[in-house]
């Protein structure tokens, strides 16, 4: 193993972000991993189930968060934002910003805090189908283990019911932002995603009906710790959900919207579908999709076992639009049927939008360097050296070619280092 002192920088504590620094720091690399969320982990800590072998991430994200706890390599920071990057390949200095979490090492997670907190806020990590406290755990599996108080939320000023509640002086009420300075040899772009705004999309009624989801509040709505407890109900009157729409291209593949293919939202549609059948025997599951796209054996043999299933219709054709009936509650989906040369209104129990993935790197403060595509995506050069774009700051992807892209980037920054140390 090999010892150099100079940091590799990764930005964004997503599975990307995780991968590569386990990976750069196992091989006798120093690395720091900044992540604007209280949390490691990203937008995987919010799945229900990967496909196509319908197993949960907390499996996955238990054996980096247990790598980083024992790595002495690895210095991360939460809630914390890059500022300025100036320098360049073997020597850029880095200015990150972090902000107050107002809970300090001393927290045992016990809840008190949570307990004691008179404000109740949207949970944003339950996609808003949920409520939590202004002192709250993000999730129950959080890494780092520790509390963080909403400083939008908590009235510090007027109350001090945590910090009173709280036998281990771990509340800081009144915690400051911080500076830091890092030096990098090699930094990895590891922003992430986050999912297209549906209420952009007038047609699919998104936000006019508590019934009209998208495909991330479903997976919350699924998962154990999610809202529901995982049972599958539609969220305005708790009706369990036996016939659900799914909407393909929720504004990807748009001029209007999204103009790319988000590459990830058949196969999560299709995956969803399965967590319906499964839950009710007698559930029935209409996907409209323009095409179905599962690229790789393993995929399309995920697609053709849910061809199987006679209860899961796929309909080629475009949703002119969906709305609610405001008797039932039931929301009416409006579409096309190419292949059966019709145009068909039928009402759901639920309707799901699989709404794209909108690059996160754009809010990133990045050299001029750097260059960032129509789409908002990374672009990086075969000659691109110093800064590397991983996951789904460089494209959309799923999690394994995330995982993938993730070591190439890691061997990627080694080299940098080595080359310039």
């Amino acid at each position: 193993m090999s010892e150099h002192e100079k940091n590799i920088l990764v930005i964004g504590g997503g599975i990307s972000g995780l991968t590569t620094a386990c990976e750069a720091a196992e091989a006798g690399y120093n690395v720091v991993l900044v992540e604007k969320d209280p949390f490691l982990g990203g937008r995987v800590t919010r799945l229900h189930q990967y496909f196509p072998k319908l197993c949960p991430p907390a499996c996955g994200l238990e054996i980096n968060f247990k790598r980083i706890r024992f790595s002495d390599r690895i210095t991360y920071y939460t809630m914390a934002e890059i500022e300025d990057i100036s320098g360049g390949p073997g020597n850029y200095n880095v200015t990150v910003k972090a902000r107050p979490r107002f809970v300090n090492d001393k927290c045992t997670a016990c809840g008190a805090c949570a307990e004691a907190c008179p404000v109740e806020v949207p949970n944003d990590f339950n996609a808003g189908l949920s409520m939590r406290k202004a002192a709250y755990l993000p999730y129950e599996q959080a890494f780092p283990m520790q509390y963080v108080i909403d400083e939008g939320a908590c009235k510090k000023g007027d109350c001090t019911a945590c910090k009173d509640a709280c036998k281990y002086d771990a509340i800081d009420l009144d915690m400051k932002p911080d500076t830091l300075a890092i030096e990098a040899s090699a930094i990895v772009l590891a922003a992430g995603w986050k999912p297209y705004d549906a209420s952009k999309i007038d047609n699919l009624g998104f936000g006019t009906s508590k019934n009209i989801i998208t495909n991330v509040m479903m997976e919350r709505i699924a998962s154990l710790s999610g809202p529901t407890q995982g049972k599958i109900t539609r969220p305005s009157d708790g009706k369990e959900a036996k016939k659900v729409a799914f909407v393909q291209c929720a504004g990807s593949r748009d001029e209007n919207h999204l103009a790319f293919c988000s590459a990830v939202c058949c196969l999560a549609s299709l995956k969803q579908a399965t967590y319906v059948r499964e839950q009710y025997k007698d559930s029935e599951v209409t996907m409209y999709y323009i095409d179905i796209r599962t690229p790789g054996t393993s995929y399309e043999r995920f697609l053709n076992k849910i061809k199987e299933d006679e209860k899961v219709k796929l309909i080629k054709g475009k949703v002119a639009r969906v709305h609610e009936d405001p008797a039932t509650g039931d929301v009416i989906v409006e579409a096309e049927d190419i292949y059966g040369g019709s145009k068909i209104r039928e009402p759901f129990d639920l309707c799901v939008l699989a709404t794209g993935m909108e690059p996160m790197i754009s809010g990133v403060k990045l050299p001029s360097d750097v260059k960032i595509n129509e789409n908002g995506f990374a672009v990086m050069g075969k000659d691109q050296k110093g800064i590397y774009a991983v996951g789904c700051a460089k494209d959309p992807v799923d999690v394994a070619k995330s995982v993938q892209s993730a070591t190439s980037a890691a061997l990627k920054a080694i080299q940098t280092v080595g080359r310039l140390s």
